[in-house]
């Protein structure tokens, strides 16, 4: 068995680990919104029309912000057709995913939504492609101002008194994709931030604004993107997105293990392109990171999202529903793993989907809703990292040779002060053939004496999934390896190939 050691040290902090980093997409595509937040005629569903399972699943799964309504959907939506009586709402085309958008679902339904699922925090995505400053500004004024104008009195008349008093939004989605409805460049979309920012802080001046930035670590435009919109926009954001997905192919589980270590890199450069943007901008404003969509993402294995026959747009089709096996579930482990090292500069994150559409939790038609494997390490993560402080590791880990991201460390981990004043550590085994013997050097001056837990997700067959049919195949186990040496305020624990583990002392 191969060795590898980790010191952690409680004098130097990485960061916050600010609540918004366990967030959530949840975008009108397929079975993701109707037939999995919302099915008035499901078994499953309370009187509001939305699935009791799937929210009780989504309060465990920990999720603290929802963005929406997209991801590309956003780019042709008219957030009027959502309000008023759900019998007069238009039913529109969605150009994104060749679908029928019935507007049975809209601010309302969502806002709604959010309070029953533990009062969540809305993350409100623009349209900023086929629309743009006059809708964004009618937008606020209908969600944001009490009462007394033509829109805020509309939606009082919708059945809402209170205001929603949203404040983060995000300007537009995957704006440098020429695959998005009403596609611009850099510098077309930043002039574009710079009118919709000042009209909207116009009504409020402390809303928090994101710009879109790359849509993947391997777009052409990479850099030079972030550069344009930083030129001219940089005091008017403040965050910048990244989006990231990754899937492994036949034969390919070593390489897909390292995934994460191009995340990793993805996010030092954003950040070397926001830090130099604001030395030459002379700014003292700070913009961070909202990696507002990353999960592992089959896309190569789905069929064409445009049906056959022109005249075929259905409503909520079957689209995107991956199942996860083992090391899907290992490899998003790693990237909260890796969200969390970069917890001084992202400040908020969203795993792309939730329900059904590429989403830790799955909601058959007829059965209830069960958890996907990558339910586990995001519930643990955000169960125990939340509001807690990311500490400093200094660590002698074997290397990997990884014909895709080059050479990577065998196992990525990071510790983390609770908010309750125990430690948290996760860590990942990414090698497929060898366990390593983990050896954890305490924070000095702190007295740890007891096991709180110690899980591992792992399984002697990589591409286990939990279905319908067996919801539990793949769950958390207890780490019986786990040792802890109080005079040498240490602990050991073996990892397995393959695998995700968590550990909490007190």
């Amino acid at each position: 068995m191969l060795t590898a050691n980790t010191k952690i040290d409680n004098n130097l902090i990485v960061g916050k680990v600010e609540p918004r980093i366990f967030g959530t997409l949840v975008e009108q595509l397929g079975r993701g919104i109707y037939g999995g937040l919302y099915d008035p005629k499901s078994s499953f569903a309370d009187e509001d029309g939305f699935r009791k399972d799937v929210l009780k699943l989504v309060k465990e799964l920990g999720i603290t912000t929802v963005r929406w309504p997209g991801g590309n959907f956003v780019s042709g939506y008219r957030w009027e057709d959502g309000v008023g009586p759900q019998d007069l709402r238009p039913r529109r085309l969605d150009l994104a995913w060749h679908s029928t958008e019935t507007n049975k679902f809209g601010l309302h339904e969502m806002e709604h939504w959010l309070k029953k699922a533990g009062n969540l925090e809305l993350m409100l995505a623009l349209n900023m492609d086929t629309r743009g400053l006059q809708s964004a500004l009618d937008l606020l004024e209908y969600a944001n101002i009490p009462g007394g104008t033509k829109l805020s009195d509309e939606r009082i008349a919708n059945g809402e008194k209170e205001p929603f008093n949203i404040r983060l939004f995000c300007l537009g989605n995957e704006m440098d994709g020429k695959w998005q409805l009403g596609h611009l460049d850099a510098i077309e979309y930043a002039k574009k931030i710079n009118r919709v920012a000042a009209g909207m802080r116009q009504i409020e001046p402390d809303l928090e604004l994101i710009g879109c930035g790359s849509s993947n670590h391997g777009m052409k435009t990479f850099g030079e993107w972030e550069d344009t919109l930083m030129k001219y926009a940089y005091d008017e954001i403040d965050l910048l997105s990244c989006h990231a997905y990754y899937h492994t192919d036949p034969g390919e589980l070593d390489t897909f293990l390292g995934s994460a270590a191009d995340m990793d890199r993805f996010i030092s450069e954003i950040v070397s392109c926001i830090d130099a943007a604001k030395a030459l901008a002379k700014s003292k404003h700070i913009v961070n990171i909202s990696f507002d969509e990353w999960n592992v993402w089959y896309q190569g294995s789905e069929p064409s999202r445009v049906p056959e026959g022109i005249d075929n747009w259905p409503v909520a089709p079957h689209l995107l529903e991956d199942v996860y096996s083992v090391t899907d579930a290992v490899v998003v482990g790693d990237f909260l793993i890796t969200l969390l090292k970069h917890a001084d500069r992202v400040k908020a994150a969203s795993i792309a989907q939730l329900v059904n559409v590429i989403g830790p939790i799955m909601a058959p038609e007829n059965a209830e809703a069960y958890r996907q494997t990558t339910f586990y390490p995001f519930a643990e993560t955000a169960r125990l990292a939340k509001n807690g402080k990311v500490l400093k590791e200094i660590s002698n880990i074997p290397n990997l040779e990884n014909k895709k991201y080059g050479t990577i460390s065998m196992v990525d981990s990071v510790s983390v002060q609770c908010k309750d004043g125990s430690l948290a550590i996760f860590a990942v085994n990414r090698s497929i053939k060898d366990s390593i013997s983990y050896q954890i050097c305490l924070p000095e001056k702190e007295n740890y004496s007891n096991i709180l837990s110690a899980m591992t997700l792992h399984d002697k067959d990589p591409l286990a999934k939990n279905t319908v049919n067996n919801p539990n195949r793949v769950v958390l186990k207890n780490n019986e390896s786990i040792r802890l040496n109080k005079e040498a305020n240490m602990i050991a624990i073996n990892l397995p190939e393959d695998s995700w583990t968590v550990i909490n002392i007190k």
